[in-house]
C-alpha cells in the first residue's frame, strides 16, 4: 500500500503520549486526543488556546443546521443537505502569567506531555513554563461521564516556585467555528448565585442546547462575571506562590424538537447541582475497568498493534454504547467535521459486528435508528421514483444529506445494509420481537424499493439493476454491480423467509403489518421470480465474480505505477479521469465474500481475492480491514498482519494524511473485526457460529472477548494452543475449524492437532 506513517507519538499499552509539543500537528493531535460520552464529544484541544492551528470543536449528537439551499433543475438531486455543528464551548479558559496571555507555541517550555489514559478515560495535559523569575507547573485535566452523558469536567492545577500574578476565566462559549466560519448560535447567558448558564438556539432547526457550570477553587479567592453576546464566564486575578486547583463541572442538555426550552434549562441546572468532580471520576474509572474486564483485545509480541487496537476499541466505545436510540455513528463520530457528521452504510456493515458481541442492546438501538428514520427512507424512495424505503447513503436525522446524485441517487448500498444488519442481528440475538415490531417492515419496504428499483431485461430472462454504483466509487452508472444484485438477492430471499416465520408465529401481527405496509397479494411471488432470476456475473471455469458487465473490458492499470504525489486522487485527477480504468477504490466484490462469507467456497474467496486485490488503491480507509479479513482466511498470514496494522494505527501514524479533520471512526470499528473476523475467524452469516483462528508470526499470543447466547466467551490463541473459556456451563455448540464441539467451560486444541 503507498500510505506512509507519520510517527510522533509514544508506544505504550494502554496510554497515547504525547511528549513534547508538536506545533505543526496540533490538529491531528486534537483528533487523537478526543473524548466522548456519545451525547456529546470535544477535541484534544488547548482550553487556553494557542497560535498552532486549532479546530476547538465541541460536538453534540443529533444536534445540525440545514445547509443552504441550492436550485437542482432535475428530480431526485438533494437540494438541501444539513451539517453537525460546533456547539458550546464549555472548556474555554483565558489563561494570563504576569499580564501576559499565554501561549505555549511561543513561550519557554519544559517537559509538555499529553496522554489519553484508556484505562480511566482521562486526558492529562502537563508541562512547565519558564519564566524570568523562575518555574511554574500547569496540570489540566478532563473528563466527559461515561454513566452521566450530560456531564463534562476540567480541572487545572498550577504549581508556583515564586509569586507569580495571574488571571484566568473559565467560560461558556458560543462564538464557535465550523469549517473555520463562525456559527449560527443564537445565545442568551444569565448569572445566578451558584452557577453560570448559556442558552443556544440553532438559526434553522430551531434546537436549544443549554449548559450550566459551576466552578470549585482550592483556596478562598475572588471572582467576578464576565459576560458577552455569546459567551460568560468567572475570572479569577491573584498572585500565587505554591499551589492551587481549579474544577469546573459543566451539565448539558439539548432540546432536540426545539419544543422544551424551559425544560431543558431545568434539566441542565438541577443536574449541575448533583455532579462532583472525585465522584464521577471515581465512577468513570469503574465503568473503564468494568468494560475492559469485558472487552479487552491482547497482544503479545506487537505492542504498536496492542496500543492500536485498545486506542480503537475506546474511541468506538466512547462514540456510542447505547445512550439514546435515535443516534447513530457518523464516520467522524464526534471529533471534527469532515464529513458533517453524517452517519453512512459503514454503521451496519462495519460498525453493527462490535456492538452485536460487546453490548447488544446497543446493537439493537443501533436498528432502531433506522426504523425511527423509515418515514424520511419512504420520501426518498418516491423522490426516486419508486417505493417502498431507500435509507440514505448519508444522514444526521433520516433526511438524504448528499448532494451528489451519483452517490445519493445510484448507490443502493445503504438499503442492502440495512437489510443485512437485521439478518446479521437477529443470527445473534434471536430476538424474535424485534423482527415483529419493526425488523419485518422494515424488510418488506425495502425489498419493495429494490423491485421497484431494479428492471427485467427485454426478454425478461434475468433481473437485475441498471445505473448504479457499488462499493468502489471508482466506477459509476454501472450496469449489474455484482455486489449490488447479490445483496438485493439476499434481502429478496430473507424477507420472505422472516414473513414466513412470523406468519406462522404471530399471525395477527403478521397480518397488521402487511395491512399496515400495504402488501399486494402478488408482492411475495414478484420478488421471489427477482431473486431467482437475479444476474450475477460469475464464471465457474475462473471461480471470478466480475464487478460489474463490462468490468474485465476496463483498460488495465498498475497501481503501483502511480506517483505518491498524485494521492489523494479525487484532489489530483479529473473527475472523469478516476472512471476510465479497472482501479478500485476499495472492496466490492471481496465485500459480499465477507458479509455472506459462508455461501462460498475458500478456493472462490481466494481466486477473487487474489485478481481484485492488485487492483485496489485503497483510497477508502475502511478498505484494509476487509482485505486483511479475507488475507487472513485464505493463509496469506504477512499481507493480513500489514493491513491490519494499517486499520489499527490509522489516525495514530495519520496515514491517509487527513487524521487533522477527525477520526475514522467506522474504520476503526473495522480493526476490531480485524482481530476477530480476520485472526480470530470469526463468521456469523451461518447457523452456527464458526472459529478459525490463526496467528501471525511476529506474535507470541492473543485473545479477544465476546458476549454470544448469554455466555461470555474468551478466545486465547498462541502457537502451541487454542482455548476457549466461558463463564458459565451451558452447552453452547461451535463449529472449530469445520469440526462441531460443545463447549461448556472450556475448550482446548492444540495447534498441531488442528
Amino acid at each position: 500500500m503507498a500510505k506512509v506513517a507519520t510517527k510522533y507519538l509514544t508506544v505504550h499499552p494502554w496510554k497515547i503520549k504525547e511528549d513534547g509539543f508538536h506545533f505543526e500537528r496540533n490538529q491531528v493531535s486534537e483528533s487523537i486526543f478526543s473524548l466522548a460520552n456519545e451525547f456529546m464529544g470535544v477535541r484534544g484541544f488547548l482550553e487556553e488556546g494557542s497560535s498552532a492551528l486549532s479546530l476547538q470543536g465541541c460536538y453534540y449528537n443529533g444536534i445540525y443546521e440545514w445547509g443552504e439551499k441550492t436550485y437542482q433543475g432535475y428530480k431526485g438531486i438533494v437540494k438541501r443537505s444539513h451539517y453537525l455543528v460546533n456547539g458550546l464551548n464549555w472548556l474555554k479558559t483565558t489563561l494570563k502569567v504576569n499580564g501576559e496571555k499565554l501561549d505555549i507555541a511561543k513561550e519557554r517550555i519544559d517537559s509538555f506531555q499529553r496522554v489519553l489514559d484508556l484505562k480511566t478515560g482521562t486526558l492529562t495535559r502537563s508541562f512547565i513554563l519558564n519564566t524570568d523569575s523562575g518555574k511554574i507547573d500547569f496540570t489540566f485535566i478532563r473528563f466527559l461521564s461515561m454513566l452521566n452523558c450530560n456531564r463534562g469536567y476540567q480541572r487545572i492545577l498550577i504549581k508556583s516556585d515564586h509569586p507569580v500574578n495571574l488571571e484566568l476565566d473559565f467560560a461558556l462559549d458560543f462564538n464557535t467555528k465550523h469549517w473555520g466560519k463562525m456559527g449560527l448560535w443564537e445565545a442568551e447567558m444569565k448569572a445566578n448565585k451558584d452557577y453560570l448558564l448559556a442558552v443556544g438556539k440553532t438559526q434553522t432547526t430551531n434546537q436549544y442546547l443549554a449548559g450550566a457550570l459551576k466552578l470549585d477553587a482550592s483556596k478562598p479567592i475572588a471572582s467576578e462575571v464576565i459576560q458577552s453576546d455569546k459567551e460568560i464566564g468567572y475570572r479569577y486575578r491573584f498572585t500565587l506562590e505554591g499551589e492551587i486547583r481549579f474544577d469546573r463541572s459543566v451539565s448539558v442538555f439539548v432540546d432536540k424538537a426545539g419544543k422544551k426550552k424551559t425544560e431543558t434549562i431545568a434539566k441542565a441546572t438541577t443536574d449541575l447541582k448533583a455532579s462532583d468532580f472525585e465522584v464521577d471520576l471515581k465512577k468513570n474509572r469503574s465503568y473503564w475497568k468494568s468494560f475492559w474486564e469485558e472487552s479487552d483485545v491482547v497482544i503479545e509480541g506487537d505492542l504498536e498493534n496492542q496500543q492500536g487496537i485498545r486506542y480503537c476499541i475506546f474511541q468506538l466505545q466512547q462514540t456510542y454504547h447505547g445512550f439514546d436510540p435515535y443516534n447513530n455513528i457518523g464516520a467522524k463520530g464526534l471529533t471534527g467535521e469532515a464529513y458533517s457528521g453524517h452517519a453512512f452504510w459503514d454503521t451496519e456493515t462495519y460498525c453493527l459486528p462490535y456492538y452485536l458481541y460487546n453490548n447488544l442492546p446497543a446493537a439493537r438501538d443501533l436498528l432502531l435508528f433506522r426504523y425511527h428514520t423509515l418515514p424520511e427512507a419512504r420520501m426518498r424512495a418516491k423522490e426516486l421514483d419508486s417505493d417502498g424505503a431507500c435509507y440514505p447513503i448519508a444522514t444526521l436525522n433520516g433526511y438524504e444529506a448528499c448532494t451528489l446524485w451519483q452517490h445519493a441517487s445510484l448507490q443502493l448500498q445503504p438499503s442492502t445494509a440495512v437489510a443485512y444488519a437485521i439478518f446479521h442481528y437477529f443470527q445473534v440475538a434471536a430476538d424474535f420481537s424485534f423482527l415483529v415490531d419493526y425488523g419485518l417492515e422494515m424488510l418488506l419496504e425495502i425489498s419493495r424499493f429494490l423491485l421497484r428499483r431494479g428492471q427485467w431485461n427485454q426478454d425478461k430472462t434475468y433481473f437485475g439493476y441498471y445505473c448504479v454504483m457499488g462499493p468502489d466509487e471508482f466506477q459509476m452508472m454501472v450496469n449489474h454491480n455484482t455486489y449490488t444484485n447479490y445483496m438485493a438477492k439476499k434481502t429478496f430471499l430473507y424477507t420472505l423467509a422472516i414473513s414466513k416465520e412470523v406468519e406462522e408465529k404471530a399471525q395477527e401481527s403478521y397480518l397488521k403489518i402487511l395491512e399496515k405496509v400495504g402488501i399486494s397479494e402478488g408482492f411475495f411471488q414478484d420478488i421471489k421470480n427477482a431473486a431467482e432470476k437475479m444476474k450475477i456475473l460469475y464464471d465457474s471455469k475462473s471461480e471470478l465474480f466480475e464487478q460489474h458487465q463490462g468490468y474485465f473490458d476496463l483498460p488495465h492499470i498498475d497501481i503501483h505505477s502511480i506517483p505518491v504525489t498524485d494521492f489523494p486522487l479525487y484532489h489530483n485527477w479529473s473527475y472523469d479521469r478516476i472512471y476510465r480504468n479497472d482501479m478500485i477504490k476499495q472492496p466490492d466484490v471481496l465485500m459480499f465474500l465477507f458479509l455472506y462469507n459462508q455461501d462460498f467456497t475458500l478456493s472462490v474467496k481466494k481466486a477473487n481475492y487474489e485478481f481484485y486485490e492488485p487492483r485496489c488503491i485503497h483510497e477508502s480507509s475502511l478498505s484494509p480491514s476487509v482485505h486483511s479479513i479475507l488475507a487472513a482466511e485464505i493463509g496469506k498470514s504477512e499481507e493480513a498482519l500489514s493491513f491490519f496494522g494499517f486499520a489499527t494505527r490509522l489516525d495514530l501514524d495519520d496515514y491517509n494524511r487527513n487524521t487533522n479533520e477527525g477520526l475514522h471512526l467506522t474504520s476503526i470499528a473495522a480493526a476490531w473485526m480485524n482481530i476477530v473476523y480476520g485472526f480470530g475467524g470469526l463468521r456469523s452469516d451461518g447457523e452456527i457460529l464458526v472459529l478459525n483462528p490463526t496467528i501471525p508470526p511476529i506474535w507470541k499470543h492473543y485473545s479477544f472477548k465476546i458476549k454470544y447466547q448469554n455466555k461470555n466467551l474468551k478466545v486465547s490463541v498462541s502457537k502451541e494452543q487454542i482455548k476457549i473459556t466461558s463463564d458459565n456451563e451451558k452447552p453452547l455448540p461451535l463449529l472449530l475449524f469445520g469440526k462441531k464441539i460443545i463447549l461448556t467451560d472450556e475448550y482446548l486444541l492444540e495447534r498441531e492437532k488442528v
